[in-house]
């Protein structure tokens, strides 16, 4: 009796100690200071991950007409991952392992394989090594899971969730082992559960979150966030259909890319529903009408194809980067579509045709500067032939050691 007194007693001076702390901050902060005091910090995430391996986009086409393996070829050899192994940027690594995907493996010796890029981005004891001259980490001990740190900061990865969406794609299963900065051994599944802990959905990037999540969720439709918020696939949907269309990273391109990926993912899994399945239907059409009238003679789509034929009788001044990115980023995601969303065969193949060119007459030098825009091309130049890169790579080496060979030389 006397210790259920003391527990009672104790309970009251919190939450006096609470009240005071109210009425000596600003209105703005009390609510949040009260929260901290009496409410939990993080509610776990309860859900059931129906797989362990993340689910794969097929490709649906094989145009050796449009790009041929020797092209092909020429292109993968320029995206292979040579980075230095000292303060290189996650954001780089995280591309090439999703082009490349994680069983990866090069003959040059200076290449990265998949397997290392995974344990660069999972392991701190990894990461630490490259960084060792600095004070940095990517990856963050959380109570409900493991974070990463994301945003301009050194280190950290750019944008919210997508190294996740990245190791998603590149084939990480959740049973792999994550190192924290406390040394804790982790499995990815906790940065995934961590992660849809972490989502609000009025978050200004959603592109990622919606292609990390539509590969390991479904079938399931819903699912409940921190405070037990309930989310969805139609929520996630409409969220990267707000707002114009070049709006969002990349001119945009990643969202029509992300709703794609959702658009085929409710072909299997019926995790959406018919109006909002609709929705991103037309919001496609839109897209396609759009490319069908912005390309340039020579192929390129500019930063700006959402003027649609305006967009080429008043040319905008594009950096190369620019055009890169969106031709690159438009050709993945046509990759992965119907025959029925695709602009003109003919414009498709000047689009490929131009990132041919452009990339295999750009220096290893030139390419690195730019590596992440170049790694779409290649991954989606591989994705038009019905290839994952690292097959189509390994069989290439084995077929032609003495070009292989000249590419280590250079």
């Amino acid at each position: 009796m006397k210790h259920i007194r003391t527990l009672i007693a104790v309970q009251v001076f919190v939450v006096l100690v609470a009240m005071f702390a109210i009425a000596m901050t600003p209105k703005a902060r009390a609510k949040e200071d009260l929260e901290r005091v009496v409410m939990p910090t993080s509610i776990p995430v309860e859900l059931s991950i129906p797989r362990e391996e993340p689910l794969r986009i097929a490709p649906l086409y094989d145009r050796p007409e449009m790009v041929s393996d020797e092209e092909l070829a020429a292109v993968l050899g320029k995206i292979v991952p040579r980075f230095s192994h000292v303060e290189t940027k996650p954001n780089y690594v995280e591309h090439a392992l999703r082009a490349w995907s994680i069983d990866a493996t090069f003959t040059e010796k200076d290449a990265i394989s998949g397997a290392e890029m995974m344990d660069y981005l999972t392991n701190h004891g990894s990461f630490i090594q490259a960084w060792s001259k600095r004070q940095v980490s990517l990856l963050e001990d959380r109570p409900a899971g493991v974070g990463v740190k994301w945003g301009r900061e050194l280190g950290a990865s750019v944008h919210h969730d997508h190294m996740l969406a990245c190791l998603t794609e590149a084939g990480v299963p959740l049973s792999q082992p994550v190192i924290t900065p406390q040394m804790r051994t982790a499995t990815f599944r906790d940065v995934l559960v961590e992660a849809i802990r972490d989502f609000e959905l009025d978050e200004r990037e959603t592109e990622w979150t919606a292609l990390g999540f539509g590969l390991w969720l479904p079938p399931n439709k819903t699912w409940l966030g921190a405070e037990g918020r309930e989310y969805s696939f139609d929520l996630l949907a409409k969220r990267l259909l707000r707002g114009e269309l070049e709006k969002g990273v990349c001119s945009g391109t990643h969202r029509v890319y992300s709703l794609m990926v959702l658009l085929r993912l409710n072909d299997e899994y019926d995790i959406l529903s018919d109006d909002v399945a609709k929705l991103i239907y037309r919001h496609l059409e839109h897209v396609r009408d759009l490319i069908t009238q912005s390309q340039f003679e020579d192929g390129h789509w500019p930063s700006n194809w959402k003027d649609g034929r305006a967009a080429v009788e008043n040319p905008k001044a594009d950096a190369l980067k620019d055009q890169v990115i969106a031709t690159g980023h438009h050709l993945e995601w046509l990759a992965i579509a119907p025959e029925e969303l695709h602009p003109p065969r003919e414009l498709i193949d000047k689009a490929a045709r131009w990132c041919i060119d452009n990339t295999v007459n750009k220096t290893d030098e030139e390419i690195l500067g730019m590596y992440t825009f170049y790694s779409h091309v290649g991954n989606a130049l591989a994705t038009w032939r019905r290839q994952r890169p690292s097959d189509f790579w390994r069989a290439w080496e084995t077929l032609h050691p003495a070009e292989s060979s000249e590419v280590t030389e250079r």
